[in-house]
């Protein structure tokens, strides 16, 4: 299959502009001329549409897609007839929650609690669909002038109604670290509390600027994720709400358990903030402390050098005798 260009027809679809360019596919915006609508077309690159592991991610994404129905989430179309892969979807004129967070920019904190209540009503929809995100994060979150916001992106979603396709080597460890859930940096599915970890983190990162494992590169994230709690939002941001606090440490909980324990309960919360409770969870947090990791670091290098001088003299004592 050769690459489209502005101005050529796919199917019922005219290509008018190019959007943008991924690594493994063009994304365009273009004309319904059977439907009368503009969409967004997701055209995956020529090399990649004989590949198992990226078909079955464009085949999830868009059964999923259109299963659903929401005003939060990005709707995807069926084509009467498709001659190749792609994705046709709602076209939603807005920009990333990333951009407008570039800078490490934080929003008023009524701002940020609208968005997230959005993707919170979402989170509620899909998982009553038997669906779970699992890559949920700013770039995939798309908001208008008017403030609405919807969700893309169903790529790497669990879809309990479909028959899992699974890749030796590729079944899990997806997401993206900052994001993902403790539960899916070890290796597992991950289920809808690693949805709600995804929303606290990005809650967190609203109102401070930064992320809860900020300053660690992404094999240092994944480890801390694992065995340490993060530093608290008002470690970055002293005038934080407590009560918006607690949602966000409720929801970052490193133990799937102690999250909340659906969606809905956090919108609960989401929705009359100052009706939570203080259960003093920042006075239980364990932070990992970057001077003692470097001692500790150290310490290990040491012994191990102490051990390779002690093995080395041992062989030239042999060899002398």
């Amino acid at each position: 299959m050769r690459e489209l260009s502005v101005g050529e027809r796919l199917d019922q679809y005219r290509l008018i502009e190019v959007l943008a360019r991924s690594g493994m596919a063009s994304i365009f915006k273009a004309t319904d001329e059977i439907g009368g609508r503009t969409v967004v077309l997701k055209i995956p690159y020529a090399q990649f549409e004989t590949d198992p592991i990226f078909y079955s991610r464009f085949q999830r994404e868009e059964s999923i897609g259109q299963r659903l129905d929401h005003p939060n989430l990005i709707k995807i179309f069926t084509a009467q007839r498709k001659s190749r892969v792609y994705i046709a979807m709602e076209y939603f004129e807005g920009e990333s929650l990333r951009a407008k967070m570039r800078g490490g920019a934080t929003l008023p904190f009524a701002v940020a609690l609208d968005y997230v209540r959005q993707i919170g009503e979402a989170l509620v929809y899909i998982h009553s669909h038997d669906v779970v995100h699992r890559d949920l994060k700013p770039e995939n979150i798309l908001i208008n002038s008017q403030g609405e916001l919807k969700i893309m992106d169903f790529g790497i979603a669990l879809d309990r109604l479909a028959r899992r396709l699974t890749f030796a080597g590729k079944s899990s460890g997806f997401g993206t670290p900052d994001y993902m859930a403790p539960e899916q940096v070890s290796g597992q599915r991950g289920d809808e509390r690693s949805d709600i970890y995804a929303l606290g983190t990005i809650f967190f990162e609203l109102l401070t600027g930064t992320v809860p494992f900020s300053g660690l590169d992404m094999v240092k994230t994944m480890r801390a994720k694992e065995r340490a709690d993060p530093q608290p939002p008002s470690a970055f941001k002293a005038d934080i709400d407590p009560h918006l606090e607690e949602i966000i440490l409720h929801a970052i909980e490193r133990l799937p358990q102690n999250r909340y324990a659906s969606a809905e309960a956090m919108l609960q919360d989401l929705r009359d903030p100052s009706s939570v409770k203080l259960e003093g969870r920042i006075s239980r947090l364990h932070p990992i402390n970057p001077e003692a990791e470097h001692m500790k670091r150290a310490l290990m290098i040491a012994c191990c050098f102490i051990v390779l001088v002690a093995l080395f003299g041992g062989l030239v004592l042999l060899a002398r005798r």
